[in-house]
């Protein structure tokens, strides 16, 4: 939901304040990336049984995401203040979508964000998350702000 406190549907916030938001015109041209965490991925979490059969071993409590955020713009975002290790919320504009028939959202929707078509529902998750990286540059012959934050699931 675009909101006074953020000009996209994109939002990160301190558990305890809105702060620091989405400042305009930082984040047009958003892009991001969801994806399961390293715990929860690759081929050392896949074996093959004595009889060839492929299974998964990972652990169900690894099962959280990843986000790779970025965006370039005429205007810095508000990272001033956040440093890695920093709990966060995010409202991610990264949608999920599952099976309307039986189904409900693995994750807490952001408000206003759930839209069904046909049999699927889908939404944008709001995710408690920690800074993991992040990084900004500045083009200053194309007037361009490029910046990247890297999140994890806590």
């Amino acid at each position: 939901m675009i909101t006074a406190s953020t000009p996209t549907v994109f939002d990160i916030r301190l558990p305890s304040s809105a702060a620091p938001g989405v400042n305009p015109y930082s984040a047009r041209g958003l892009k991001g990336t969801l994806s399961p965490i390293d715990a929860a991925k690759g081929n050392d979490k896949l074996r093959r049984t004595v009889n060839g059969t492929l299974i998964d071993i990972s652990a169900p409590q690894m099962r959280k995401y990843s986000l790779e955020i970025g965006g370039s713009d005429q205007a810095p975002p508000a990272l001033d203040g956040l440093w890695v290790g920093m709990a966060v919320t995010v409202d991610c504009h990264v949608e999920l979508a599952y099976l309307t028939a039986g189904g409900t959202p693995g994750r807490t929707p952001v408000t206003g964000s759930t839209r069904t078509e046909g049999a699927y529902s889908y939404y944008r998750p709001s995710l408690e998350m920690l800074i993991v990286d992040m990084q900004t540059d500045s083009d200053e012959w194309t007037a361009s702000i490029n910046w990247t934050i890297s999140l994890e699931e806590v």
